[in-house]
């Protein structure tokens, strides 16, 4: 199949990780293959659709080069720190691609590891799926994020609130290296005892963090991370701190990227935020239909902490712990690293909102700044969330020349008199920029898709392929996502909202 696997990671410390072979399943059989994925890794197609692919794929075998592992951190859940670490997935090492690039690739269901926490290490197929379809859909878009290989059903069932067809998905990362990776080295240079006692080789080359300078494990950590995702930092006399400055301008990037198709998260805890910047875990995610800031779809997000208008002012959260963990790293005088950490965390906000406001003046065709584009974003928003207006079918429909020119050219729903006098603001403000509205609509539907994964569609498809083993609507609803930007779609069904009985409003984690 033309793996080439390495393993970097893997030459961490030993408190990062555990060796542990996946759990054999008992009939693995291949449900969904990406081969466009298969093609970009180098791999051999042909090799990866012989039925060995599914023994590999759910571990039931294991490559020759091959090492499999399970990762330790540690993480914030809702606010709360807790122990955490890799409970029912597998590392089996770095797939080096012939074009030079260094990727995880992990099994996600494939059993029980020492960080299991009593769990039982499988997964159901719907939820694999779910992450299949919506990252592949998020890759669609252009928005940095884990993908997804292949799924593979186990012949097994796990049970929840009852039993469902179980799964292993094969997912690969830049790296699964996580804000809370930094805080379990953190806690482990405070003295916290920690350590899952996990079955490590006995070659693992354990610090001796007593030994060693403060910070001895989260140093070997960053300079890793440093060396694997930002190697121009590597020789900086103020890396750590310019690292840091680093990993927080993707996060900016990355969740003003969420907010201009309207994906929620919806579990934004500091363990499912990576140093690469990609995004990872699509559990109770979903995407808007209606445009509401307040809007939340997991069930067990109650009291609206991971809300679509709520995700940057996560993020800064989650930056803050990250920040806390490399204060040893920023400066030997504790009072200097504060101040420097403290300097570095306060941009975020800043930071994020020149790149909002960027992302939004594209959705508006805006090639430049004016002191009131501002007000003309927010004034617009204001106006989709009284009007209950669909947030992607109402940017769509203004990325034409009609629509630009005469506002009578779209629905009814946008007929009245305050959408004409804003209308006639934004028109005024396109004539003024170089390019005009020429310029202005090529741009505009490169960034306001056509199409998203909405909710009901996703529900459709993996009720389909669970309940009747029929994965036909998955494979178009993929189709479709692969080039979601296509002036062909904007025509598509799968453009629709949803019918109020269709309509979800409740997602779940993918236990």
């Amino acid at each position: 199949m033309h793996w080439n696997f390495d393993h970097s990671y893997a030459r961490l410390p030993g408190q990062f990780f555990a060796r542990v072979d996946p759990v054999p399943v008992a009939s693995p059989q291949m449900v969904l293959l990406n081969r466009a994925l298969v093609e970009d890794l180098g791999l051999d197609p042909d090799g990866l659709r012989q039925p060995e692919a599914a023994w590999m794929l759910s571990g039931n075998e294991r490559e020759p080069s091959s090492q499999p592992i399970a990762q330790a951190y540690a993480g914030h859940q809702f606010g709360h720190f807790a122990m955490l670490g890799d409970g029912r997935a597998h590392l089996l090492g770095e797939h080096l691609t012939p074009d030079g690039r260094r990727v995880d690739v992990q099994l996600k269901g494939s059993g029980p590891t020492p960080f299991s926490r009593r769990g039982d290490g499988r997964a159901a197929l719907g939820p694999m799926l779910r992450e299949y379809l919506i990252s592949e859909a998020m890759h669609g878009l252009g928005i940095p994020t884990t993908r997804s290989l292949a799924v593979v059903a186990t012949g097994e069932r796990v049970f929840r609130e009852q039993a469902l067809p179980g799964a292993v998905l094969s997912r690969i990362a830049s790296s699964h290296i996580r804000v809370g990776t930094f805080e379990y080295a953190s806690a482990l240079d405070s003295g916290l005892d920690l350590v899952v006692h996990a079955p490590l080789g006995v070659d693992d080359p354990l610090v001796d963090t007593k030994a060693q300078d403060a910070g001895a494990l989260t140093r070997a950590l960053a300079d890793y991370t440093i060396r694997r995702h930002y190697p121009e930092l590597a020789e900086g006399p103020d890396r750590y701190a310019d690292f840091f400055d680093a990993v927080m301008e993707r996060q900016a990037s990355l969740i003003a990227h969420w907010m201009r198709v309207g994906f929620v998260h919806g579990v934004m805890n500091t363990d499912n935020m990576t140093l690469s910047g990609e995004t990872i875990d699509y559990g109770p995610c979903a995407f808007m239909d209606q445009y509401d800031p307040a809007t939340v779809f997991s069930s067990i997000d109650r009291q609206g902490r991971y809300a679509f208008a709520n995700q940057a002012r996560i993020a800064h959260w989650n930056l803050a712990r990250l920040v806390e963990a490399l204060l040893p790293l920023l400066h030997h005088q504790p009072e200097s690293a504060l101040a420097r950490a403290q300097e570095g965390i306060e941009r975020f906000p800043a930071l994020f909102t020149e790149r909002w406001q960027r992302t939004m003046r594209a959705k508006l065709g805006l090639d430049n700044e004016e002191p009131d584009d501002a007000e003309l974003i927010t004034s617009l928003l204001k106006w989709m969330q009284d009007r209950g207006a669909d947030y992607t079918n109402t940017f769509r429909d203004l990325s034409s020349h009609g629509a630009i020119a005469d506002p009578a050219a779209l629905g009814a729903q946008f007929r009245d008199a305050e959408f004409a006098a804003w209308h006639a603001r934004w028109r005024e403000r396109l004539g003024r920029q170089p390019g005009g509205v020429d310029e202005a609509v090529p741009r505009m539907r490169a960034t306001n898709p056509a199409l998203i994964p909405r909710n009901h569609r996703v529900e459709e498809a993996l009720q389909a392929a669970v309940q009747q083993g029929d994965l036909d609507p998955a494979m178009r609803l993929l189709e479709v996502l692969g080039n979601p930007y296509d002036a062909g779609l904007d025509e598509s069904e799968y453009r629709q909202p949803p019918n109020p009985e269709q309509r979800v409003y409740q997602t779940f984690c993918g236990t």
